[in-house]
């Protein structure tokens, strides 16, 4: 990915992370048990990632726990060199 590319998929996560507080929470849950291991902002961009999946795939009583649960995954599977 270039880093214009990635540098406006940044801005673009930054503002669904501040404009869902379903993002935002997670993000914060996530970032304190992810602290020291994983950047905030990759935390972020992962949350925001699954949000877009979840959207009209689960009931929306749903998304908040399926949101945490899929972002938890996917940032507990990631390799541990992935972030240096």
């Amino acid at each position: 990915m270039s880093g214009t590319s990635e540098q406006t998929e940044h801005i673009v996560a930054s503002d669904e992370y501040h404009s869902d507080p379903l993002v935002a929470d997670t993000v914060i849950r996530l970032a304190a048990e992810f602290g020291g291991r994983v950047p905030r902002r990759v935390v972020a961009s992962t949350v925001v990632a699954a949000r877009r999946d979840l959207e009209g795939q689960v009931a929306p009583e749903a998304v908040a726990e399926m949101l945490h649960r899929l972002a938890h995954h996917r940032l507990d599977r990631r390799p541990r060199w992935a972030d240096r």
